[in-house]
């Protein structure tokens, strides 16, 4: 029974596939219009990469013109000064920050998830602690190693794994240590905890230095997002629905065992240039959601806990609904319906 459901499931991502690159489901633009965007390479930004280099942006009108940059804040510069109109970036304190102060960007798109579950991010402990420190409580006091300063998203899903054990950031001492370097730290002794992802987690466990100490930290986070600039979303809205049309359909594509079809993989090694196939198929899993839906409460929840933890430079919870826009999507959903209905 599990086979034939897996070939039922197989069918219809394969039909939803078809079905994505035939008909279009709105009318493509007419003059085409030029949609600029620049992002940062991480495999997360999966579906402008599937959109693009099979030819999504092109079925509705669009002419997409695709920049990489080193980084999210050179991204966020080129919004406000108006030379992009898209930027895949993550979402981090200084753009909450930037928000606080009235910058003019917009959510319009999710990248890619954290994984539901199976998560390779995870607190791992000392291993020579394991029969001492018995529960996220007891590391009170303890030494807990994060990649990332105040801020960063280590030290995101450092408090959010701190808080199974009610303690807060400010109850350990948090130290900054390179991913790399974790593991050798662990064998040194130096750290007590540390947040960890793939493959140095594999590896601290493998050398019996570390063992994992909570897991699945924040199901379905969404850490990176396509923002718009204020003046594309408001005066070019009919090119921001094809633009979100086109990555939902990505998604369609990108589902199951099709997330590496050969298409794909082109697709994915056109835009991401220091990666090989062997690294895609085997590196951290990401979720593409089908429906591309913004998980606005998982972000609210990343603004409240680095405003609680004062690494913001506010302090009234910023509306989200004043940085978050949810009508693009919505549009694409409508016209494209929810994934396997």
């Amino acid at each position: 029974m599990r086979a034939f459901r897996s070939l039922v499931l197989a069918a219809a991502v394969l039909a939803l596939a078809g079905a994505a690159l035939a008909q279009p489901a709105a009318e493509p633009l007419s003059p085409r219009e030029t949609v600029r965007v620049a992002y940062v390479p991480i495999t997360k930004f999966g579906t402008l990469y599937v959109a693009a280099d099979r030819g999504l942006f092109d079925k509705y009108g669009l002419d997409v013109e695709i920049n990489r940059v080193a980084s999210g804040t050179e991204a966020i510069a080129f919004l406000e000064q108006g030379q992009i109109d898209v930027g895949g970036i993550a979402i981090v304190v200084s753009l909450w920050n930037g928000w606080a102060q009235g910058l003019d960007l917009r959510v319009i798109a999710p990248g890619g998830l954290e994984p539901f579950e199976d998560s390779p991010t995870k607190l791992m402990l000392r291993a020579a602690l394991a029969d001492e420190v018995t529960d996220i409580a007891g590391l009170r006091g303890r030494t807990v190693a994060v990649a990332g300063g105040p801020g960063s998203g280590g030290e995101y899903l450092a408090a959010k794994a701190l808080e199974r054990g009610g303690l807060t950031i400010f109850d350990v001492n948090l130290v900054n240590v390179a991913n790399p370097d974790i593991p050798l730290s662990f064998e040194s002794g130096a750290i007590d905890a540390a947040i960890l992802g793939a493959p140095f987690a594999e590896q601290a466990e493998a050398s019996g230095v570390a063992v994992p100490f909570a897991e699945d930290l924040t199901p379905g986070l969404m850490t990176v997002a396509f923002v718009g600039s204020g003046r594309f979303v408001q005066e070019r809205p009919e090119v921001a629905r094809r633009f979100a049309l086109a990555l939902l359909e990505a998604s369609r594509l990108m589902q199951g065992e099709e997330l590496f079809s050969r298409e794909n993989l082109d697709a994915f090694l056109t835009y991401l240039p220091n990666a090989t196939e062997e690294a895609l198929r085997s590196g951290a899993p990401v979720v593409y959601d089908p429906n591309q839906q913004i998980p606005v409460a998982g972000l609210a929840d990343v603004e409240r806990t680095h405003r609680e933890n004062g690494r913001t430079a506010y302090e009234t919870p910023i509306d989200l609904a004043a940085v978050v826009d949810l009508q693009f999507m919505d549009w694409a959903l409508e016209r494209l319906g929810a994934f396997g209905q």
